[in-house]
């Protein structure tokens, strides 16, 4: 089912499928946390498609340098994982208009200043935001909302986002195929000591869930 058709169901319907949608991809973005330490320093461009981090397409365009890995997979793997959940912040914006910036973000004064800087160059810029949502100082996420409530198409926005996540990628690996070797030096050793580190958060994390499970029960 396309995201024309679906923007045509009940609000109701169309609130519940969209918050979903959201929500799969932050547990998805969760999940592959863990992987990056033991990935970054051997397996960059499998990170890339995994979680589409600027790390991995720095490693990634490192490694292409040295020959260890295409240039090409460098540029085309993170593609899917960043575009991922842009058309649903489209339409998250289509739905709920301007009051989609307090779901999506929340914070102090200075968060508050980003959100209105972003509905300003979304209101304002349009295309142009979106096509450099990930240059600008900006939460992207309220760009990307920004598309739908003003008004652009779903063609339009998908085609713009495209062009402007490819041009990340491209200034992201480029970067680490100008570095080369040293880069790829840094990301065995990023690996090395943050695989520990995850190792012993997954140790520690049950650990405190436990005591948080039984203060409750006690204080029940």
């Amino acid at each position: 089912m396309s995201l024309p058709i679906i923007c045509e169901m009940t609000s109701r319907h169309a609130s519940t499928l969209c918050l979903s949608g959201l929500a799969v991809t932050g547990v998805y973005s969760l999940a592959t946390i863990p992987l990056a330490p033991s990935l970054l320093g051997s397996h960059p461009v499998l990170l890339e498609a995994l979680r589409g981090s600027t790390p991995a397409m720095v490693t990634a365009g490192a490694f292409a340098r040295v020959g260890r890995a295409s240039l090409v997979l460098a540029l085309l793997a993170p593609l899917v994982t960043l575009l991922m959940s842009d058309p649903l912040l489209w339409w998250a914006g289509r739905i709920w208009g301007p009051n989609v910036a307090k779901m999506l973000t929340r914070g102090g004064p200075r968060a508050q200043r980003r959100t209105e800087r972003a509905v300003r160059l979304a209101e304002r810029y349009g295309s142009w935001a979106v096509v450099l949502s990930y240059f600008l100082p900006v939460p992207s996420v309220l760009i990307y909302a920004g598309a739908g409530w003003t008004g652009m198409s779903l063609r339009r926005f998908l085609a713009l986002d495209l062009l402007g996540t490819s041009l990340w990628i491209a200034a992201n690996v480029g970067l680490g195929y100008s570095i080369g070797q040293s880069a790829v030096d840094v990301a065995k050793e990023v690996s090395h000591y943050g695989l520990i580190l995850t190792l012993a958060l997954l140790a520690i994390i049950p650990v405190i869930a436990a005591r948080r499970a039984r203060n409750v029960m006690f204080e029940g």
